[in-house]
């Protein structure tokens, strides 16, 4: 079975989830739990790092689709940073880039957050 890992972490102007490894219908639960927690936190600011995602399949995707509403009711946003190409091909192919801000790196989506402030 394919690993994969959610790790939160917190920056001046909101949580980044750091998702590592294999996100699929198995693994997916994993990423649910972490924005449970966030949301039922008030952590309504979220960057999702896809640095170290190395494939993400529909039923990843639809966990972030579970959730949007729930963040931006509260006047927050999931934005997404530092994806492979292999990994952004994905996001793209399925329009996620019309409905999500996706940013090169980190910094990008830290600053994005910040100038709402």
């Amino acid at each position: 079975m394919n690993e994969f890992k959610v790790a939160i972490r917190e920056n001046e102007s909101a949580h980044v989830l750091d998702l590592m490894g294999y996100l699929d219908a198995h693994t997916a639960p994993i990423l649910e739990e972490a924005f449970q927690s966030m949301i039922g936190s008030g952590k309504f600011r979220i960057i999702v790092n896809c640095r170290d995602l190395t494939y993400i399949s529909s039923a990843g995707l639809g966990v972030f689709m579970a959730y949007i509403e729930d963040v931006r009711e509260n006047k927050g946003d999931i934005k997404m940073s530092n994806m492979t190409p292999k990994v952004f091909q994905i996001f793209d192919l399925l329009g996620f880039p019309m409905l999500y801000d996706i940013v090169n790196d980190e910094r990008d989506a830290i600053a994005k957050f910040a100038a709402l402030s």
